[in-house]
């Protein structure tokens, strides 16, 4: 041992060790090895010969391992919680400084957002009579996936939170695994996305009728792109949302989807509401503030008897909200639903602080005078009289 170079044989200076500047180098080596794979799969998407494997090769690319290892936990019980996180962590680190520019690769590459929008399109004819089979559905949810994987992401790591809802979580953490950039959410190519009208592809999913898993599949990962565009909460986003119809296609899926996709789709009222141009455009006249009051008190009202506090809590936001408009709010002392007012998901809310405090400041809202309302011109009465 004491005829061993003196590196090999103790610490280095300032504690470090020659192991650990060989693990830099490999890591390194490693990570351009992932990046020339990525760029690669990138270029086989214009290949219809490859593009399928390349679809599903870079959706893998966001957290899919990571996130089969967290939820397969009864198969990985006999490893310690901390140290699937630990380790899942250093993964996440490790993909999101790989790929952080994957989205301005993939919309710049010549060729690639036209073969995604010819993977979207293709599945139009199945469509009506619904005829969609599972293996086309997985094949242009890949194709989705590069579009909203932020969102993806995110709904993947509320579901890590829940099934690890004994383990701490620090907010470093928490914003690690959400903050992953795609092309609907990325700053360079956001508006890029939405100037090309690409959500709009996407509404003749939105617009099935089917509760088949295919198409429920096709619907929840299609939300998803609108979720991570709405996710930056940016009123340009906003805007071009509205002008199109999206509301019409969220209040559908709110009231025929799955829980989860209704979850998405409330969010994304959530967070049009939460836009003060949102909010405008849903209180300017009654019939729109009817449509989502009606719709959400359906919610609420299904949410008895099949209680879930992650929705039931974007439902009081959406409500919250509304009553920040003087019309609206004076609307509301009719239209909430008794359910919100006595305490019928107490127990729901029980472990939600968030949410109670929400639902008190609803009620303390709707418990308020009516004087707002009227020098606002006149409640939704008013103008569904005149």
């Amino acid at each position: 041992m004491s005829n061993q170079p003196q590196s090999l044989s103790m610490n280095a200076p300032f504690g470090g060790s020659s192991s650990s500047v060989v693990s830099l180098a490999n890591a390194q080596m490693n990570k351009d090895q992932k990046m020339a794979s990525a760029e690669s799969l990138v270029l086989d998407l214009i290949n219809p010969d490859l593009r399928e494997n390349a679809l599903l090769e870079l959706s893998k690319l966001w957290l899919h391992g990571f996130m089969a290892l967290l939820l397969n936990k009864d198969a990985f019980s006999h490893i310690p919680r901390w140290r699937i996180l630990n380790d899942g962590y250093d993964a996440l680190r490790l993909k999101r400084e790989l790929f952080q520019d994957l989205a301005p690769l993939l919309w710049n590459s010549f060729g690639t957002i036209a073969a995604l929008l010819q993977e979207i399109v293709s599945i139009y004819p199945v469509l009506s009579p619904p005829n969609l089979t599972p293996a086309q559905s997985n094949r242009v949810c890949n194709a989705l996936a590069l579009l909203q994987a932020p969102w993806k992401t995110a709904l993947k790591a509320e579901v890590l939170f829940m099934t690890f809802e004994n383990v701490c979580l620090s907010e470093e953490e928490r914003a690690l695994i959400l903050d992953v950039q795609c092309v609907a959410s990325h700053s360079e190519t956001r508006m890029l996305f939405l100037n090309a009208h690409i959500p709009l592809y996407l509404y003749p999913f939105l617009n099935t009728n089917s509760k088949s898993r295919p198409f429920e599949y096709l619907r929840l990962t299609s939300l998803g792109v609108i979720g991570a565009l709405v996710k930056v909460d940016d009123t340009e986003v906003i805007s071009f949302l509205l002008s199109t119809e999206i509301i019409p296609l969220c209040l559908r899926t709110m009231e025929m989807g799955s829980e989860l996709s209704k979850t998405v789709a409330t969010f994304i009222v959530q967070k049009i509401l939460l836009d003060d141009v949102g909010l405008d455009y849903i209180c300017t006249t009654a019939e729109r503030f009817f449509a989502v009051g009606r719709v959400l008190g359906s919610m609420v009202s299904t949410l008895a008897d099949q209680p879930s506090s992650r929705l039931l809590k974007h439902i009081i936001r959406c409500y919250l909200r509304l009553s920040d408009n003087p019309r609206a709010c004076d609307a509301l002392r009719s239209c909430l639903p008794d359910m919100l007012k006595d305490a019928t998901f107490s127990n729901c809310l029980r472990e939600d602080q968030t949410a109670r405090r929400w639902l008190q400041q609803l009620l303390h809202n709707v418990g308020g005078n009516r004087v707002a309302a009227f020098q606002a011109g006149g409640g939704f009465d008013h103008m569904l009289v005149n």
